[in-house]
């Protein structure tokens, strides 16, 4: 088995630097979430599969904005990974190693990123042949500290990892200038309390304010 995590996702996962982690409880959420977060400068998701409606809100999404990256969350199942790769999802990630799932998503064609958190975890992961992980949960492990040690014996083999868990706007960026970090994950963009009144406008702030952050950081760099 074969790494399918292709090269052009991981691009456009650091171009955005911050996936914004979400779950609807109601599908006609879903595009305005998404057109919110493109219009703040986000163009990528983990819209998680917590909710009945979580598949519908994909497909909803995938068909109506086209220009945002797809990515469904805790996918569980080889069943749920299917459904997503069906619903338009453009990749897929966990928050553990299941090598069934693992299996599925590659043999229909879907990049998918299974959750890590110790070694032996990701030599399972390299073993099936994936080579960007999601490390997770990433401050309750030890941070950026926990994961620098951690990869550090597997620096030669290139693989990737996409942080998630504890994460914000403080620290994301001890993250993100790490060489195998192309992205992070962000649940605190979208507030629950923001899609329950439907401020769509206050998601675009959130996910401008992260924008604002990223490209300061990338002035000071250069």
């Amino acid at each position: 088995m074969v790494n399918n995590f292709c090269k052009e996702i991981i691009q456009q996962l650091k171009t955005t630097g911050v996936v914004a982690g979400f779950s609807v409880e109601k599908v006609e959420h879903a595009v305005p979430i998404a057109e919110a977060l493109l219009a703040g400068g986000i163009e990528a998701i983990e819209l998680t599969i917590r909710t009945p409606v979580a598949i519908d809100a994909i497909r909803a999404i995938s068909a109506e904005v086209p220009r945002m990256l797809v990515g469904a969350g805790t996918i569980l199942s080889p069943k749920l990974a299917a459904e997503s790769k069906a619903a338009g999802a453009d990749f897929g990630v966990a928050p553990g190693l299941n090598h069934q799932v693992v299996r599925e998503a590659y043999s229909i064609g879907l990049p998918f990123a299974p959750g890590i958190a110790t070694p032996s975890e990701l030599e399972s992961a390299i073993e099936l042949g994936c080579r960007f992980v999601k490390f997770f949960p990433a401050e309750p492990l030890g941070g950026i500290t926990y994961l620098r040690s951690m990869s550090a014996p597997y620096k030669h083999l290139g693989v990737q990892y996409f942080p998630l868990g504890g994460l914000n706007a403080e620290n994301m960026m001890d993250y993100l200038k790490e060489p195998n970090v192309p992205a992070i994950g962000g649940s605190w963009i979208v507030k629950k309390s923001l899609i329950e009144n439907e401020d769509w406008a206050g998601i675009a702030s959130r996910a401008a304010e992260v924008r604002s952050i990223l490209t300061q950081s990338t002035q000071v760099t250069s």
